[in-house]
């Protein structure tokens, strides 16, 4: 009985799981809003999340995936959507700004998170979401 109760602790997990996302060549400097489909396990409740990444190659050509969700109280950042603040991403909930590279400019305490991303013949993989290591 004690087996049954935790079999899903005992489980060995998918280390580095990636997801395909993106054509590598669709990406621009422009970040782009694409949506992708992550199975997950929760005990032994097997459910599918949708999910989002703004993605976009940065000047020196690599590709940067960012979580969406604001740093300041987890709404959903869009890019370049206040007239006010071009070429940016803002948190319409209170007002949360980020570079293009997620570095927080206002409101917000921490920068956006990014995806572990990697890129296999052509496509664009996103994996687990970590702290932002592109801004300093």
């Amino acid at each position: 009985m004690l087996r049954f109760a935790v079999d899903p602790i005992l489980q060995n997990k998918e280390e580095g799981s990636f997801v395909k996302v993106a054509e590598e060549s669709k990406i621009t400097n422009d970040p782009q809003e694409f949506h992708f489909e992550l199975k997950q396990q929760d005990g032994w409740y097997n459910s599918t999340a949708t999910l989002t990444a703004w993605i976009r190659k940065n000047d020196q050509g690599e590709i940067v995936a960012l979580s969406p969700i604001c740093k300041h109280l987890g709404c959903l950042v869009g890019w370049n959507n206040n007239k006010n603040f071009p070429d940016e991403y803002h948190c319409p909930c209170h007002g949360a700004r980020y570079t293009p590279d997620g570095k927080n400019l206002a409101v917000a305490p921490k920068p956006l998170d990014q995806y572990e991303t990697k890129i296999e013949n052509g496509w664009i993989y996103l994996g687990a979401i970590v702290p932002n290591t592109v801004v300093k």
